[in-house]
Order: C-alpha cells, then sequence, then structure tokens
C-alpha cells in the first residue's frame, strides 16, 4: 500500500468519482429492461439462463425453500441476527415521522399528512456470496415505516437455490415474496411488473454496475434510494490510533472487491510506515488476498498530510461513505465533517461494527453523493402531503395579498378562483362579471 503526499494524492486525481459512461453497458441493459417490460416472466427465465446459466422452473420461493433454510442455519447465527435485528430497529425506530397540524384562531389549518409506500423492492446481491444484514438493513426500516408489502428479489446460486442465511434474514425482518432473480432484469421486473412479479413503488438495495444502471434507467417511472458506486473508507487517525486496528479496517474495506477504495489520512509519517508495515503482515493471513491486493493497489492509499486541518479538508472533498476519526477526543472534532456517509468514532468503532451490528444502516451514499445524500432510513419508505383549511373568514382576509401576488405573475385565472369566493359585510365582493 503506497505512502503519498497530498499533493501527490492530489496529482493522481484520485478523488476522480467512478464513472461508468460505457455505451455498451447502457445498450445491453436498456435492452434488458425493453425486453422483461414486453415479455414477463419469460424474459426473466431467459436471462436467468443466460446470464447465471440455471434454467429454473419457477422463479418464486416457496414455503419449502423458506422451511428447509431454517433447518440449515445454527442457532449461534440465528440469535447473532436477532440481536442485529433489535439494534437495527432501535435506531430507526428514532426516525419515525407523524403527520402534524397547525391551527389558527383565524380559521386556518395547515399540516402534513405522513404516509408509507404501498409496495417496496428490495434488491440483494448473491449468487456466491451471501448477504443477509443487507436484508435486515433494506428491509427493517420499510417495515418500520408501514411499507404494506415487500418484495424481495436476489439471484441464485449455482444449483438455483437461494442462499439459506439469506432466506432466514428475510423470513426474519418480514418481507411478503422472494423472488429468485438478479441482475438488470430483475430490476425491470420490480420497475414495470410481470404475470409472477408486481410492480413496486420504490426499488432499493445495492448491486453490481448492471443493476445499478438499470436503477438509474428506470428513476422516474419509479422510486429509487440511490445509485451506489464500490464502497469505501476513509480514515483519519493520529500518533494515537494502534496501526494493528488501522490495517485491519483498511483490509476490512479493500476484501468487498477490486473497485474498493482504502485510504488512511494521517500528520504522522511514523504511523503511516507502521500502518504499511502492519498491512504487509497481515494481508498474508486472509482468505481473499488476491481482491485485497488489487483493491489497495488501485484504490489503497496511505496519506500523509501537515495537520489534522488539512486532514479534515481533504476529507470534505473525498466525501467518503464510511468515516473512522481514529484520534484523540475525536467527537470534539465532529462538527468538522461536513460530507460522509457514516462516522465512526474512536479506536474501538471500526467500519465493519455498522455493517452488521451497531444500528445505523449501512445502506450509504458513495462515490461523492454523500455532499447531498443520507443513508437508507425509514425516511425513503415515506411520502408526505400538504393539508391546507381555510375558513371563508381566513380567506377573505387574505384575497388582495393572494390576487395581488396572481396578477403580477399574469396568471388572472388564478385571481378570479379567490375572488368569486370574496364577501364583504355578508355580501360577494366580486362577480364572475367584474374586471377586478
Amino acid at each position: 500500500m503506497k505512502i503519498i503526499t497530498l499533493s501527490e494524492f492530489k496529482k493522481e486525481n484520485a478523488t476522480a468519482r467512478y464513472e461508468d459512461d460505457d455505451q455498451q453497458l447502457d445498450d445491453t441493459v436498456l435492452n434488458i429492461l425493453r425486453t422483461v417490460r414486453r415479455d414477463g416472466d419469460i424474459a426473466l427465465l431467459n436471462y436467468t439462463r443466460q446470464f447465471d446459466g440455471i434454467d429454473l422452473q419457477t422463479i418464486t420461493v416457496t414455503e419449502t425453500e423458506k422451511t428447509l433454510a431454517k433447518q440449515k442455519v445454527t442457532t449461534k447465527f440465528m440469535n447473532a441476527l436477532n440481536a442485529a435485528k433489535q439494534q437495527i430497529i432501535a435506531f430507526h425506530e428514532n426516525q419515525l415521522e407523524k403527520s402534524w397540524f397547525t391551527e389558527s384562531e383565524s380559521g386556518t389549518l395547515l399540516g402534513q399528512k405522513v404516509t408509507p409506500l404501498e409496495s417496496v423492492g428490495v434488491y440483494i446481491p448473491g449468487g456466491k456470496a451471501a448477504y443477509p444484514s443487507t436484508v435486515l438493513m433494506n428491509v427493517l426500516p420499510a417495515k418500520i415505516a408501514g411499507v404494506d408489502q415487500i418484495t424481495m428479489v436476489t439471484p441464485p446460486d449455482e444449483a438455483g437455490h437461494i442462499r439459506p442465511e439469506v432466506l432466514v434474514a428475510a423470513d426474519m425482518a418480514g418481507v411478503d415474496n422472494i423472488y429468485k432473480i438478479g441482475g438488470a432484469q430483475a430490476i425491470a421486473a420490480l420497475a414495470y411488473g410481470t404475470e409472477t412479479i408486481q410492480k413496486v413503488n420504490k426499488i432499493v438495495g445495492p448491486g453490481n454496475r448492471y443493476v445499478a444502471r438499470a436503477k438509474k434507467w428506470v428513476y422516474g417511472d419509479v422510486a429509487i434510494d440511490m445509485i451506489a458506486g464500490p464502497s469505501e473508507v476513509v480514515i483519519v487517525a493520529d500518533e494515537s490510533a494502534p496501526p494493528q486496528y488501522i490495517a485491519a479496517d483498511l483490509l476490512a474495506q479493500a476484501e468487498h472487491d477490486e473497485d474498493a477504495t482504502a485510504i488512511c489520512i494521517t500528520p504522522s509519517k511514523h504511523l503511516a510506515l507502521s500502518v504499511q508495515k502492519e498491512i504487509q503482515k497481515q494481508l498474508e493471513l486472509l482468505e481473499r488476498k488476491a481482491i485485497i491486493n488489487e483493491s489497495l493497489e488501485k484504490n489503497g492509499r496511505v496519506i500523509v498530510v501537515e495537520s489534522l486541518k488539512e486532514a479534515f479538508q481533504l476529507v470534505n472533498k473525498i466525501a467518503p461513505e464510511h468515516l473512522q476519526l481514529m484520534i484523540k477526543n475525536p467527537l470534539e472534532r465532529l462538527s468538522l465533517v461536513k460530507h460522509a456517509g457514516a462516522i465512526f468514532l474512536g479506536n474501538y468503532s471500526p467500519e465493519a461494527l455498522g455493517d452488521y451490528y451497531a444500528g445505523p444502516n449501512h445502506t450509504l451514499p458513495t462515490s461523492g453523493t454523500a455532499v447531498f445524500s443520507s443513508p437508507l432510513g425509514v425516511y425513503d419508505f415515506i411520502k408526505k402531503s400538504s393539508v391546507i383549511y381555510y375558513s371563508e373568514a381566513a380567506l377573505n382576509k387574505s384575497i388582495d395579498s393572494i390576487t395581488t401576488l396572481a396578477k403580477a405573475e399574469g396568471l388572472t385565472a388564478h385571481a378570479r378562483s379567490i375572488q368569486v369566493r370574496g364577501k364583504e359585510n355578508g355580501k360577494k365582493k366580486y362577480t364572475v362579471t367584474e374586471n377586478e
């Protein structure tokens, strides 16, 4: 893992955002979307055969499959999953919003009506890997919000099955329907519906570049949570941080995939060298060494800066998905962070804690979008309606102001719709024939 200066980092253009303007990718995804929209279930089965090499008879996960999944997982796993579930629920219940209304003595009532979405589709990556934690993180906030119908899609393994850990997590979280499909075709099915799968109001959950691109193209026909890029961590560390902890956290991030980003920013050259040595030492013990090596070579850096102030300036330019502050009194420096998806304070709050157990959501903005985006939450599964009531007397008090504004915009019909309701001393102040 390279040690570089801030100026070298800037020269590398390492803060450039992940972009994929591959026209071939767009063409492939758009063709899949059109085909699924036209051919429905047949297209889903054909694409599963073409891309996954699996000849499915049905895409629906049966009750029998769910029952068998429970028999295949250990009690220890179930207990851990349930503990994580309780943590996630406890955190997200604080995000619940309620409808509210205010009344005035002049005869007005104004407010906001909060309504949960009726249906949500959750995409869970699959195939050779299993992500039960992602099931909990995406489904539980929707359940807390009050979503009526939650549909989950996830690609099957080589035998045409869903990993039992994922099925158990889906059952524990309260998923209503599960389908064995992945890729852009799964996004198309959720966005437009097929004979088997009902169209949803919103699609959430991470996926590969085809899934991300499909979500981008269906946005507008349905809502989406975000377009996620490769995972990232930035660790700001001073001399108080144990090098072995920093190295372990950087390696944990790098094992996601070859495009993951793992960066340590420190004002200590001595710490930078110690972290570099620890990475080489710990790397030899890890199973996904090949993936980690490539990730660190492409996107892994230890950046030596002049001061912590300079470190935080760089953090805000990167706007990382995960930010760890492994410094003295990290809470005192929290106000310096403007842009980050999730912030982990101290030496005993590693990013992996947030991935599985702490409670805050691990579906986070990536690729610099933390500048304007938030983690997935209960608020992503509701919509709001404004509520307005004016009594006759209250409207009469406001007529002149409203009509003045409407006429200033040249919208005389707007003004008239207010004027025809006006009264003065119990009689109509305006008539539809007047040119007021």
